[in-house]
């Protein structure tokens, strides 16, 4: 993140084949290094920007030519002068809120001269009155029948005062405001009269109300001194989906008689203002808050909507959005309920506040100063869309396109500009009209993977695909991803280490001999395990492990295979069972057979389980997402229930995170994005599992939603060699506790009253969170979960109860499928 400090450091260069618009140059800035240190920087040859954030202004000085800057880039903007322009209109802006946003504003009547296109037809809202002009001369009669009306209305209700100001991009910060008594009819009609001289076309002329200061009864003689008021200002972001947030809320708190202004007082947390005003008791601040929180949110919805329906040229460029917004309140009773009413919109006032409470806090606070800082949100919001920019245009091979339940890549893929080109074994697989290139080759026979690599790396060079990385998310295909990048010379772990923890008794028993250093070493999460290819392997693998244990295929997926074993007699019975059922690729597809039907028999361990989802960039840990697993439904190991975030204590979320960590790097997994499987014992982190590629099931869906973080973004910058720039400690946005349906449980209600048709009409209106991960309902012994249905909370308590209610009424509990059981390990 670089500061420009002046126009000249930028240059705008025309972009090649997109006609009309410019990149972005850098020649020279001020950078920032940890530790608090700022260079002056020179760079030659001049950097090439990914995103641009402008202080912005339409007059004369730099304010200009920022705004000249911030046009039809190639990169996307956080704002425009055209946005800045439409959203510092009060009319417009009151307009907006008030009609689409459901925001209380003060009772305003307008007189407007030559009205901009959006203002033109329609109501005008709850309380707004607006009066077209015809032109600004010889309009006593009018304005004085309008303005006698408008004091003597209801909309006003217990407004004392009236403002008399302009209304209009030339006029931000540039009037005294100018402040009657409701009763002086003659005073406001002359000082309306006067300014209607100074219109120009798509201004206007505002009378409103001065909202009366929140305040409560107090018992004898009010307080001496003047009354107080105050003046409440929120920032409010653009989260990822185009969902606002509430980043923080700082006040001030002045006389009512003198009204309050950006930089003319100090700010001030909430709970300090309201205390000042006799609000202080903690159900008032909350109630505020809330209020507050709803209201912001639903003004930057309203912009976000209006935004939507522009044309590139009305917002300054195609890649042009508001990615913030400061809204001002003023704090006022109507109906005896506290509530806040939006005064105005602004691109920078209300974060430039917040930054200078923080600033005078930073001294003595000792947690990080990020920790709460508004721009937070801000920062995550340009990190996303400069990656987006980054990504566009990049050529990449996919190897194995998967099933219905990675249908989502493809519509990734087109949001973000990728251009995929895809190896898959099925000639007829849907994703093949969906790509730049399809080429159909056999990769289900994993014991030729290194010749496949040297084939399909013939085939990419003579069809000329210019490739900018290579990754794969199929189980089956992550060994020949990593050999195939190796000759193509395209970023990825290597072989070795993708070999290493594709075969999961190979994976245990190395780390097991890792002791280290650096320490605490991977030995210490390893499980004793033994191989198993025949009937003598499991006769010497029942004394060597101790039981009960668990058996699974060597190379499964899906936990396919695998079960609970209580003795000998249970291991030679499971063996046999498996060598007879599970012979190839054809039994079951998708479950890695291609690489045969070696088991292994390891150790039962107890504890919870919990999946770690990290994203790994040169053997450093960028990002971990923890979530926990309600109890598997033995003895087959099916998953059951899931919870995110976790709900452990911070030291056992970072003990599971630093052993997924060490248990990659021991491995040699050092570039991806990687799915480890572990048991919270009570000696510590146990591995099950590592699975090295992205998180299946719903883990990439509920961490896009919590986190605002993309896996399969991750996954697709870091196969380009690009550093994914995330949260080092993300904080989760809300609660997700979901449940799996199977097949073998559910195929009545799954037809009746939990059908297909039935959660995904649930799912559109947002009562619950689905993920489909099978296409048919077909019963079998060795299933895999059909879909994950899911509820949010704003606490884990809120998402479990609303899902166990959800899963009662649509049939999905029941005496064989117990959710309240399920869910009991998130309480």
């Amino acid at each position: 993140m670089l500061l420009c400090l002046s126009p000249t450091w930028l240059t705008k260069v025309p972009a090649l084949g997109q006609p009309g618009e410019a990149v972005l140059l850098v020649s020279k800035a001020v950078s920032f290094h940890p530790g608090g240190l700022t260079f002056l920087d020179d760079f030659v040859p001049p950097r090439r920007a990914t995103y641009f954030l402008a202080g912005l202004g339409l007059g004369p000085g730099r304010g200009r030519e920022a705004a000249e800057l911030a046009r039809d880039l190639t990169c996307p903007t956080g704002a425009s002068a055209e946005l800045a322009r439409l959203l510092e209109d009060r009319l417009l802006t009151r307009r907006l809120l008030a009609q689409h946003g459901g925001v209380a504003v003060p009772a305003t009547l307008a007189f407007t001269y030559k009205p901009p296109a959006l203002l033109r037809g329609g109501e005008a809202g709850p309380g707004l009155r607006l009066v077209e002009l015809s032109g600004k001369e010889d309009q006593q009669t009018l304005v004085k029948e309008e303005v006698g009306a408008f004091l003597h209305s209801g909309a006003l209700a217990d407004a004392l005062q009236v403002a008399v100001k302009l209304s209009g991009w030339r006029w931000r910060g540039r009037q005294a405001l100018r402040v009657y008594p409701r009763v002086e009819l003659s005073t406001v009609v002359d000082t309306v009269l006067a300014l209607l001289e100074k219109l120009e076309e798509e201004e206007s002329v505002l009378v409103e109300a001065v909202c009366p200061p929140a305040r409560l009864p107090f018992p004898g003689s009010p307080p001496p001194g003047p009354e107080l008021a105050v003046r409440i200002c929120a920032v409010v972001c653009r989260t990822q989906g185009d969902r606002p947030l509430l980043s923080k809320v700082v006040c001030s708190v002045g006389r009512e008689d003198r009204p309050l202004r950006h930089q003319s007082s100090l700010p001030q947390t909430l709970e300090a203002a309201l205390a000042r005003c006799g609000l202080g008791e903690t159900g008032h601040v909350a109630v505020v808050r809330r209020r507050v929180k709803a209201a912001a949110e639903a003004a930057l919805a309203a912009v976000l909507a209006l935004e939507a329906g522009l044309s590139a040229e009305q917002r300054g460029g195609r890649r042009a959005r508001t990615d913030f917004l400061g809204v001002d309140f003023a704090l006022t009773v109507e109906g005896r309920v506290l509530t806040p009413v939006a005064l105005e919109l602004n691109s920078g006032l209300c974060l430039e506040a917040c930054g200078a409470l923080e600033g005078l806090w930073a001294a003595q606070r000792p947690r990080s100063a990020a920790e709460d800082a508004a721009a937070a949100p801000l920062v995550e919001t340009m990190l996303r869309r400069s990656a987006h920019c980054l990504v566009e245009g990049k050529q990449l091979l996919l190897i194995g396109a998967g099933g219905v339940s990675k249908k989502f890549v493809w519509e990734a893929a087109r949001d973000y500009g990728l251009k995929l080109h895809l190896v898959e074994s099925d000639p007829n697989h849907f994703a093949s009209q969906l790509v730049q290139t399809f080429i159909h080759f056999d990769v289900t026979e994993h014991r030729r993977d290194e010749e496949n690599a040297r084939l399909l790396a013939e085939l990419v060079r003579a069809r000329g695909l210019q490739l900018d990385g290579c990754f794969s998310y199929w189980d089956d295909c992550l060994v020949l991803t990593a050999l195939l990048c190796q000759e193509l010379g395209l970023p990825c772990s290597p072989p070795a280490a993708m070999r290493l923890a594709k075969q999961k008794s190979c994976t245990q028993l190395h780390l097991l001999r890792c002791h280290g250093p650096p320490w605490p070493a991977p030995s210490l999460h390893a499980v004793p395990c033994c191989p198993l290819e025949s009937e003598a392997d499991v006769e010497k693998a029942v004394h060597q492990v101790p039981l009960p244990g668990v058996m699974k295929l060597e190379f499964g997926a899906g936990a396919v295979g695998v079960r609970l074993v209580e003795d000998a007699p249970q291991c030679h019975e499971h063996f046999s069972q498996i060598a007879r059922d599970l012979q190839g690729e054809a039994d079951h597809p998708g479950i890695g057979l291609g690489w045969g039907n070696a088991m292994l028999l390891m150790e039962f361990i107890e504890g919870t389980e919990h999946d770690v989802d990290l994203v790994l960039f040169g053997g450093r840990l960028l990002a971990a997402f923890v979530s926990d697993n309600g109890p598997t439904r033995l003895p087959g190991f099916t998953e059951t229930a899931a919870c995110m975030p976790t709900g452990l204590a911070p030291e056992q979320e970072a003990q599971l995170v630093q052993a997924a960590f060490r248990c990659c790097l021991g491995c040699g997994l050092l570039d991806g994005v990687f799915n480890v499987e572990l048991k919270l014992t009570g000696a510590g982190p146990k591995l099950i599992e590592i699975n090295p590629r992205m998180g299946g099931f719903y883990l990439r869906d509920w961490i896009l939603e919590l986190y605002g973080v993309d896996l399969l973004l991750a996954a697709a910058m870091v196969a380009c060699g690009l550093r994914p720039a995330l949260p080092t400690h993300p904080r989760a946005r809300g609660h997700l506790v979901g449940v799996m349906c199977l097949v073998s449980q559910h195929l009545q209600v799954l037809s009746s009253t939990a059908s297909r048709e039935t959660l995904q009409a649930l799912h559109d209106q947002g009562l619950l969170r689905l993920n489909w991960l099978e296409e048919v309902l077909v019963p079998g012994e060795y299933e895999e979960p059909y879909c994950s249905v899911a509820c949010a909370g704003s606490s884990p308590a809120e998402a479990r109860l609303r899902l166990l209610g959800l899963c009662q009424g649509l049939g999905i509990d029941g005496p064989h499928y117990p959710v309240a059981h399920f869910l009991s390990h998130f309480k």
